[in-house]
């Protein structure tokens, strides 16, 4: 679901989308930063990342891959867990911040949809359907529990030190991993799975 081919297709839609969708990417990071603010932590306010300013988010390679394959990443957050008082706690809120502002970003893009309820095909339709649909991508990508994805983070903070230190050891490979299992179709069920948990989540809120 790449957006270079929405852009060939609907060039109009295309542009309708790039910068809510380029949003979306930043507002996962800004979450992370966000809660770790709340949580007593100001570094990412600190270095000037709490901002909506695309050029203090923006990862080339991860931007690269929202317009190809659907789904990207920004320049990760700094966060720093000597400053939260209660740091297995922080560690999971933090990380799983990011998941839970795209859920809420598709949640209100399928609620106005259906308050709205515009004309199929239309630009506005089009708009709120693959705005929900990045953001759920977004979401059930970042759940995947391999390094450094927000999903491993959110395991590492519920596992024991000594299990915990495996999926440390394997971040500095993680992203090499994850794009060799994403070519061989390895995490298309897993990232299927999560889709469809944040589905349930948001369907049970409707």
């Amino acid at each position: 679901m790449g957006l270079i081919k929405l852009l060939i297709n609907d060039p109009v839609t295309f542009l309708l989308l790039t910068i809510p969708l380029l949003y979306s990417v930043i507002v996962h990071e800004l979450a992370h930063g966000w809660v770790a603010l709340v949580m007593g932590d100001n570094t990412a306010k600190r270095l000037g990342r709490l901002s909506l300013n695309p050029l203090k988010h923006l990862d080339p390679l991860g931007t690269l891959m929202l317009f190809i394959v659907g789904f990207g990443w920004a320049k990760p957050v700094p966060v720093n867990l000597q400053n939260i008082s209660s740091r297995r706690t922080g560690f999971v809120l933090v990380s799983a911040a990011g998941v839970v502002a795209n859920t809420i970003f598709a949640f209100v893009a399928i609620l106005l949809t259906q308050i709205l309820m515009p004309p199929p095909q239309s630009p506005m339709a089009t708009f709120l359907f693959y705005l929900a649909q990045i953001n759920i991508i977004l979401a059930a990508f970042n759940l995947i529990p391999i390094p450094p994805l927000d999903g491993s983070k959110i395991v590492m903070g519920l596992l024991p030190d000594h299990i915990r230190h495996i999926f440390q050891r394997m971040e500095p490979y993680g992203f090499f991993i994850i794009i060799i299992m994403l070519y061989l179709g390895v995490l298309t069920p897993v990232i299927v799975f999560f889709r469809r948990m944040i589905l349930g989540v948001i369907g049970f809120f409707l």
